[in-house]
């Protein structure tokens, strides 16, 4: 998770929303690291969460990634938690919660549809107060 923070203060730095995701192979090998790149990109779709999944199945030449855990510090989006499932993530690992935006234990809560069509290990809470911390004081001096 200290990667995913890095990656969300990086973020935070070229003016994107600061979130960060690392994708791990089961045997503990980086796959990929990114933050949120919406503003850079000019894309609504580039999430640091949909980054690191796109940049691990280019590399595997794979549209799943049986057994990997994902790290971020937002629990994600609507989008990003369809795009973790039809990833068949394994673990998904995120720190601050998201009342407002969240998909998975917030808002509309992806996995627990029945049309859901893989389920990850769900864990929250990690590192959850310097996630939170780096999202209000992004906000605080934008408002």
């Amino acid at each position: 998770m200290q990667r995913a923070l890095a990656e969300a203060k990086a973020a935070a730095e070229r003016g994107e929303v600061p979130v960060g995701a690392v994708l791990v192979a089961a045997d503990g090998t980086l796959l990929a690291a990114d933050g949120n790149r919406t503003r850079e990109l000019s894309d609504p779709t580039a999430h640091a969460e949909m980054l690191v999944l796109r940049a691990a199945c280019q590399t595997a030449r794979e549209q799943r990634l049986v057994g990997v855990s994902l790290y971020v510090t937002l629990e994600p989006c609507p989008m990003c938690a369809a795009a973790i499932s039809l990833a068949r993530v394994r673990r998904l690992y995120w720190g601050a919660d998201d009342p407002k935006g969240g998909g998975v234990e917030h808002g509309p809560r992806v996995f627990s549809h029945p049309t859901c069509h893989h389920v990850p290990e769900l864990y929250g809470g990690m590192c959850a107060s310097e996630a939170a911390a780096l999202l209000v004081s992004f906000f605080s001096v934008r408002r």
